[in-house]
């Protein structure tokens, strides 16, 4: 196949789809099931996305095991990898060294953000080529998108993963280690129940 970056890799981070152990501040508002429903819909969403224009190669890499095989039904067929380390910025950072081995550039999202787009993806393809990171700002204060050239464990040390200061803790350790950075608009990740509202504007997970 013939990629439109083909020195890039994507990379979408997904948990296994168990019940139970996905999209648990949903809950009350949803029930255990919605949940499980919802997580699927959004990690196929972006999976989609990640091969809808043949921007590059990508891999799926997941925490959990998953055993209804949900993971080997996407279509295309996923490269699943595992991954590694004691907390989120130790995986993410595990996984984009891993690729940056045999990639120039690595762009890492998560499955909890339906409005990104090729577009979006291109986006920060293409600021790779002027900028050392690029950034794409979740509204809760997290961000949704993270690429490199070179990896950088300084970026993902300390940070207080799952708050509202991740965003900013980031780009005190880019100005730390002085390090150009690029950002994206500003896009929702669908984490409570405030943030189903979002899913208004994603025609393909509509309620």
């Amino acid at each position: 196949m013939s990629y439109e970056f083909p020195d890039a890799l994507l990379i979408q981070f997904a948990k296994a789809p168990q019940l139970g152990q996905v999209k648990t501040r949903m809950q009350p508002v949803l029930s255990l099931e919605q949940s499980l429903a919802l997580h699927c819909q959004l990690v196929q969403r972006v999976h989609q996305t990640l091969h809808a224009e043949g921007l590059c190669h990508s891999q799926l890499w997941i925490t959990g095991v998953d055993d209804s095989g949900f993971f080997q039904s996407l279509k295309p067929r996923p490269e699943v990898k595992h991954q590694h380390g004691d907390d989120l910025g130790e995986r993410m950072f595990s996984s984009i060294a891993a690729g940056l081995e045999h990639r120039s550039a690595v762009v890492l999202i998560g499955s909890d953000c339906p409005a990104i787009t090729s577009d979006y993806l291109r986006t920060a393809l293409c600021a790779l080529s002027r900028v050392d990171v690029v950034l794409g700002p979740a509204a809760d204060g997290g961000y949704v998108l993270v690429g490199m050239k070179k990896a950088e464990r300084e970026i993902f040390a300390g940070v207080a993963w799952g708050t509202s200061r991740v965003l900013q803790q980031t780009r005190e350790r880019l100005r730390a280690i002085k390090r150009s950075c690029f950002e994206l608009p500003v896009l929702n990740d669908i984490d409570r129940p405030e943030d189903l509202i979002h899913l208004d504007s994603v025609p393909a997970l509509q309620q």
